[in-house]
């Protein structure tokens, strides 16, 4: 016998409803409805009335077989048979984070597709997998970030049976896997938490729609739907951390934050479980209190993405000033956030035209995540070019050399470690003809403030925009791109040989540079990091150099005479001793 239960607070009737039958259930003190269902088990079809309304899907549903708009399917989480036993993620500070989506990442786009290319990732080096959402969303198609049904994996990706094959096919190699998840809005289709329950507050605006109820009446309630969803994921599907999307845009006034009252329980998670887990936050506020502990007036958040390293770093190797980009372009930006940790620490930012940021002062570069591709960062450009496209070979592995010998935790981007050529681009797949037609109006309008024609940019709902998104393996075969893949191995074998490299001390981070000579040094203890931008070769006189010696170099042409270094045009050369 299953205890079916639904938070609906203010309704005057709820049933549930299954295989024909129809129960009424009953509702106690805490807006908590419930009912003895003997009928459900694994496997069964369900959803729930509200006042005459409806059926609708089980807002804490686990599986949504006939997508967002149809019944839920109850999932017994102890059927499936795990093989990992024992398990325990390497720490964050030696990680090397491999972004990928999970429907473009192969030509099937399922999780069982994806198990056959972690040996990629395993020969490539990677210790962490990180997956974009996988939430149930609209279509089969989309990037994940609309959601509606937040604790059922996407069915066309394999649903709860494929995701959990997934992650403990990636424990079976050694891989940890983290998983983004949204929490600051839910997509516009198939989005019903408001017939249950107060979810959504007008108070506050976000960018994608109703901002969610984190601090007015009867947010605890909300507040612990999502705490419920994170330890759901992170206990009945085994990931290893969650990256949490967006925090600028959890809007909450409350003494204690969700955000550290997320950590708070994930913690406890932890001590219950016995593992090691982890939670990176996406965020912009460049606000350190986000990751400091809540001893000291932080949230407790284990890591976030640094902005303000691949902004800085893609702004000098690409040139490019358009959009938050005019916030950054030279070297003295990129040697403050390496020995800094941020560019915008209080300082003014003329693309927001006001003082951003704080100094994240005794803040170790492991609790920072850099690359130079992500999801966003590619598939928001109006074409989804990659740095592939828009770089020479040597200044992408420049930039690939600074990412990995950085005191952040380094991460690639899908395809990034052979200058894959497809794009990514946004792509969705919402079957509601206005809703569609609304997003691929929005996205040309967005950039034709650029200058772009309409009929330039590519139509999100269009299935060829989804299909030239997909990686191509077999480029891994041609010299270019086994050239790139054989960089980032021995990148990455270099971090994990050279202990210096994943310390996180930022402080003990030197950077020299000349702004009109266009090149740049960066010592790390015994490792010195020599970088030539310029489209001419350079001579540069380093006194860190001495008495050490070549152990990586982008080119064969570059000559080290005790302190004086010659690297030829858009090179790079890592120096120890």
């Amino acid at each position: 016998m299953t205890d079916m239960r639904v938070w609906a607070p203010k309704a005057g009737k709820v049933t549930l409803h299954s295989n024909d039958q129809v129960l009424a259930m009953t509702q106690d003190a805490g807006g908590w409805w419930h009912v003895d269902a003997p009928f459900m088990h694994h496997g069964v079809d369900y959803a729930f009335a509200v006042d005459g309304n409806g059926p609708f899907p089980d807002p804490r549903s686990f599986w949504q077989p006939n997508g967002i708009h149809g019944f839920s399917r109850w999932v017994d989480h102890s059927v499936f048979e795990w093989t990992d036993a024992g398990w325990q993620q390497p720490p964050l500070g030696s990680a090397v984070i491999y972004e990928l989506h999970l429907g473009t990442f192969t030509s099937e786009g399922t999780c069982d597709a994806a198990v056959g290319r972690l040996d990629h990732l395993v020969t490539l080096g990677i210790t962490h997998v990180e997956l974009m959402p996988v939430a149930q969303f609209s279509g089969d198609r989309g990037w994940g970030y609309d959601g509606v049904d937040l604790y059922a994996p996407h069915q066309a990706y394999g649903g709860p049976e494929g995701l959990k094959r997934l992650v403990d096919a990636c424990h079976q190699r050694g891989l940890a896997v983290l998983l983004d998840v949204v929490y600051n809005h839910l997509g516009p289709a198939g989005n019903y938490l408001n017939q249950f329950g107060p979810y959504f507050t007008d108070r506050y605006a976000t960018p994608w729609g109703e901002a969610v109820n984190f601090d007015e009446q009867d947010s605890h309630e909300v507040r612990q739907f999502f705490i419920d969803n994170a330890v759901m994921w992170l206990k009945d599907y085994h990931f290893d951390g969650l990256r949490i999307d967006a925090v600028h845009a959890i809007l909450d006034r409350s003494a204690i934050h969700f955000l550290e009252a997320l950590a708070n329980a994930v913690k406890n998670l932890e001590t219950a479980l016995g593992r090691h887990l982890v939670l990176i936050a996406e965020s912009d506020l460049n606000d350190p209190r986000v990751i400091r502990s809540p001893a000291v007036g932080g949230y407790g958040i284990d890591a976030q993405w640094n902005e303000d390293f691949h902004h800085a770093l893609h702004a000098v190797l690409t040139g490019e000033n358009q959009g938050y980009y005019q916030d950054f372009g030279t070297l003295a930006q990129l040697a403050k956030v390496l020995t800094k940790g941020v560019v915008y620490d209080g300082c003014y930012s003329v693309y927001r035209r006001r003082c951003h940021g704080r100094p994240a002062t005794g803040i170790s570069g492991t609790r920072f995540v850099g690359c130079l591709q992500n999801h966003d960062q590619v598939g928001n450009r109006a074409l989804g070019e990659r740095t592939s496209r828009l770089l020479s070979p040597g200044l992408l592995k420049i930039g690939a050399a600074l990412v990995m010998t950085s005191s952040f935790v380094p991460m690639l981007f899908q395809g990034e470690e052979w200058g894959a050529s497809t794009p990514f681009l946004y792509f969705t797949d919402h079957r509601e003809p206005e809703l569609g037609e609304a997003v691929k109006r929005g996205r040309r309008k967005e950039f034709a403030a650029f200058g772009w024609e309409s009929e330039e940019i590519p139509d999100p709902q269009d299935e060829e925009t989804f299909a030239q998104s997909r990686l191509n393996w077999e480029e891994r075969q041609e010299e270019n791109s086994r050239h790139m893949l054989a960089w980032h191995q021995s990148l990455i074998a270099l971090r994990r040989r050279l202990s210096c490299l994943t310390d996180g001390e930022t402080e003990q981070v030197s950077v020299i540079f000349d702004e009109t000579e266009r090149w740049l040094t960066m010592t790390r203890g015994p490792v010195l990091v020599t970088c030539n931008f310029a489209e001419t070769p350079r001579t540069i006189s380093c006194a860190d150099a001495k008495d050490k010696k070549m152990v990586l170099s982008s080119t064969d042409d570059i000559v080290v005479e005790d302190t004086t270094l010659m690297l030829p045009a858009h090179a790079v050369a890592i120096l120890f001793g």
